[in-house]
């Protein structure tokens, strides 16, 4: 027997030894729209989570909001944040028993930063005085250690896409509902790019760190960028829609006068056949094909199957 043979079978035995040990039934999600499933989904379809419900046969309990960050301590924005608000909307429905779950059936994803390292915040140079990427970064890795201390053990951290791939923080960029503005395009593609590749490779080394702390604890590491990387370049594994596919455009798509002031010009697509064919349904999320996705890969893990995007590190 080969050396080389020898080594892959060596991996591949303790990739499947690594990740819950138990048969999931549930998953706990929080995040921000890319991962809310109520009310109107960043999508505009149906979010990932859900699907992620259907395929692996999960119980979906939700608590992901839109607009959120992971502390409005380290950039603030009006919306319900990880340590401020969801994850203690999760320990009082824990605590009140409100919510029961079997700790070792229970999976917990997390997928938060673009609202972080974007505009109003990190980008614009909007975040708290002193508040740098390493701080936010750390805020979502000590989510673990958080639900950890209150009997979680089986986690999924997704970390951030390219968000210099999406039509907002694109060179080519317009006006728009996130941005109504004059700004240097190209300064903020450079500078999205340097944020969540620079975040992305704290998020890995410290998460590494984080698993020797915690015996028992399972972490997956979803590897978002590189999915949407592959998307991007690969429109054709993964778009399937009636329309010439499409990875620079979105579903909806509305360029707004400079300033905001005026009525904007949108362009829509209503087939929902069609929609299949975009990676992005408007200027900063992605489509619900794109969640499909998502949801798949997701789900694989789950259910110990193969899948390139997840790499489970304890």
């Amino acid at each position: 027997m080969s050396k080389k043979f020898l080594t892959i079978l060596s991996c591949l035995s303790t990739a499947f030894a690594l990740g819950p040990q138990s048969r999931i039934k549930n998953i706990v999600t929080f995040g921000d729209s890319y991962t809310q499933v109520e009310q109107a989904t960043g999508d505009g379809g149906q979010a990932w989570p859900v699907y992620v419900a259907d395929y692996a046969n999960l119980n979906l309990h939700p608590f992901a909001r839109a607009g959120a960050v992971c502390s409005n301590n380290l950039t603030f924005k009006p919306f319900p944040s990880i340590v401020e608000s969801q994850v203690p909307l999760f320990l009082e429905e824990k605590t009140n028993e409100t919510l029961r779950l079997n700790q070792a059936e229970t999976i917990y994803t997390l997928w938060i930063g673009t609202n972080d390292v974007g505009v109003g915040a990190l980008l614009t140079g909007d975040q708290t005085k002193g508040v740098t990427l390493v701080d936010t970064v750390d805020c979502a890795v000590n989510w673990v250690r958080t639900l950890y201390q209150n009997g979680a053990r089986n986690f999924i951290f997704q970390n951030m896409i390219p968000l210099q791939l999406t039509i907002l923080y694109s060179a080519n960029s317009y006006p728009n509902h996130y941005w109504l503005f004059e700004r240097n395009t190209t300064e903020w593609n450079v500078f999205m790019t340097e944020l969540t590749t620079s975040g992305n490779a704290i998020a890995k080394l410290m998460l590494q760190d984080l698993v020797r702390e915690y015996p028992g604890a399972h972490v997956g590491l979803f590897n978002s960028h590189g999915l949407f990387m592959d998307i991007h370049d690969n429109p054709s594994k993964y778009l399937n829609g009636t329309a010439p596919l499409n990875v620079t455009g979105a579903v909806v798509s509305c360029v707004y006068p400079e300033g905001g002031v005026g009525s904007p010009a949108c362009t829509i697509v209503n087939s929902l056949s069609d929609r299949d064919s975009y990676m992005w349904f408007d200027e900063l999320h992605p489509s619900e094909q794109v969640d499909r996705t998502i949801a798949r890969h997701i789900a694989n893990a789950i259910l110990r199957l193969p899948t390139p995007w997840l790499t489970w590190l304890s």
